[in-house]
């Protein structure tokens, strides 16, 4: 069970994301303009869940993604979405644990 909901909240194998980041990996910050104005990791992009499928053109599929939000959840759901069009995404959950590990 816990594999199971490890698997659809996108939070499997933990990526050391300090090596993607250090690597040129794009992070994707799916909050509110407001939550993301409120404080965000330095270099990340705001693009908003709910806009996020009408600006993958915004996005380098040359680079990983990581995506990033408040706790996990919406970052899980767009790590869905760019992988259903051929990104390679890792969902980064909370942009404040997340800055944390990089």
């Amino acid at each position: 069970m816990f594999n199971t909901l490890k698997s659809l909240f996108g939070t499997g194998p933990s990526a050391d994301f300090k090596t993607l980041a250090t690597n040129g990996a794009t992070i994707i910050d799916v909050r509110s303009k407001a939550e993301f104005a409120s404080g965000h990791i330095k270099g990340s992009i705001n693009i908003p869940l709910d806009t996020l499928q009408n600006n993958l053109a915004k996005i380098s599929k040359n680079k990983p993604v990581i995506t990033c939000c408040a706790s996990g959840m919406r970052s899980a759901s767009a790590k869905g979405i760019l992988q259903n069009n051929g990104f390679e995404v890792y969902n980064g959950g909370g942009w404040s644990s997340l800055k944390n590990q990089l």
